[in-house]
């Protein structure tokens, strides 16, 4: 009977420890937009953005390469004026449209600590993206003011869309476990947005620095190894330089000029972003405050200005 008890407790322990040893090869998470997360009295421009996403360990037989992961998205934006109150319908400084899209993209990270991300998406702007119909209801269930000037919204477009971001580390030999600095470069092309940005991102740990192969910074967390109470609390920022060529958000299709309300674009634009990101064993957490320069010109009104939002992610890890 003893030993019955000590070979059960040897297979309990055993099945325990395998069971924590497990890696966490897969994340499922959130990403919400709004920019009532940094002010209540600013509802305009980018207003509102929702990603649900998929991501997953592929195989990679690159000795240079620390992980390969695919992932997958669905998500909508929705983009509208600075005032939406019945008075000021006439008043746009910027079209009313959403854009929803799926997408799929695959990111190297390298030993070296760089980073290549690709994805692609298709999808749409215009009434097909449903933005009026998640504006309005989301307004009327937090008891928000009542949204008005959606008839003039964009006319539908079909969304087919490239992007490809590549990110650097600067100084890898000058090794700091609490700061590091990364070059960063991304490009968008396709039938709604077509443009180009570079900036340089830090990161200032309050604990120390995961590489950046395992890091949430740009969502690495998932392994093929066993992890042990994995934390991670740092700060970031990137100021960055865009030049738009394209914005169908802000244009119009591409390939018509039925909307009724377009504008021309102010291509060079600085941009800014930072926040905090948190990670303990299987949960990701990030807050983000995000500055966009301005983006068009608008002569009637002469009200457009740059702006800023916040972003929330969560994040779970599965085996």
């Amino acid at each position: 009977m003893m030993e019955s008890k000590k070979s059960f407790f040897l297979l309990f322990i055993l099945i325990t420890a395998f069971g924590f040893a497990q890696g966490r090869k897969a994340e499922i998470g959130i990403i919400s937009d709004n920019d009532l997360y940094t002010s209540s009295k600013y509802d305009m421009y980018y207003t509102n953005g929702m990603e649900l996403f998929y991501r997953f360990l592929s195989k990679n037989e690159n000795e240079k390469i620390s992980k390969e992961i695919t992932e997958f998205r669905v998500g909508q934006y929705i983009y509208n004026p600075r005032f939406i109150n019945k008075e000021a319908v006439a008043i746009n400084d910027r079209p009313f449209t959403g854009y929803l899209f799926a997408e799929a993209g695959r990111s190297f990270f390298y030993k070296s600590e760089s980073v290549l991300k690709t994805d692609f998406q298709l999808g749409f702007i215009g009434p097909n993206a449903f933005g009026e119909e998640v504006q309005e209801s989301f307004h009327h269930f937090i008891g928000y003011k009542e949204v008005y000037g959606w008839e003039n919204q964009l006319h539908n477009a079909l969304a087919v869309q490239a992007h490809v971001m590549y990110s650097k580390k600067l100084f890898p030999t000058k090794h700091h476990d609490f700061v590091d600095i990364h070059f960063q470069s991304e490009a968008n092309l396709g039938t709604v947005f077509t443009g180009i940005s570079t900036g340089v991102l830090t990161r200032f740990g309050f604990k120390k620095l995961l590489p950046v192969y395992d890091s949430n910074l740009h969502d690495a967390s998932v392994s093929y190894e066993p992890q042990y109470n994995i934390r991670e609390f740092y700060f970031y920022a990137m100021p960055s330089v865009n030049y738009q060529f394209y914005d169908a958000t802000i244009q119009g299709s591409m390939f018509s000029d039925t909307s009724p309300l377009t504008f021309d674009l102010v291509p060079l634009r600085f941009n800014a972003e930072a926040g905090l990101k948190y990670r303990h064993n299987n949960f990701n957490i990030s807050y983000s405050f995000i500055y966009r320069g301005k983006e068009l010109k608008d002569p009637d009104t002469n009200t457009n200005t740059g702006y800023f939002y916040g972003s929330i992610r969560l994040g779970f890890l599965l085996k």
